[in-house]
């Protein structure tokens, strides 16, 4: 049972982060946007969990790298929207 949950995991990761591709290519999403962000972080969490349990540590690598820049993005969005407010 564990297997069919971190497959469904992985399948919902890469359409996640295809849909953020193709709604950003198609002009319906702002790379810069916190939707397009969480997209990416989300998907790029699910592809962690999917890679490290098939022991794949070059894709689990990638998508820290890719969560993190996601992560780090939202922050500074984050606090510009803040510093903008004041």
């Amino acid at each position: 049972m564990i297997t069919i949950a971190i497959e469904i995991i992985g399948w919902a990761a890469a359409l996640l982060i295809l849909a953020s591709y193709l709604l950003v290519s198609t002009g319906r999403l702002d790379g810069r946007s916190t939707t397009f962000q969480w997209m990416n972080v989300v998907g790029a969490a699910g592809f962690i969990v999917n890679s490290g349990y098939h022991h794949a540590l070059p894709s689990a690598v990638l998508n820290i790298a890719w969560m993190a820049i996601g992560l780090v993005t939202l922050i500074g969005l984050a606090r510009r929207r803040k510093s903008n407010a004041n």
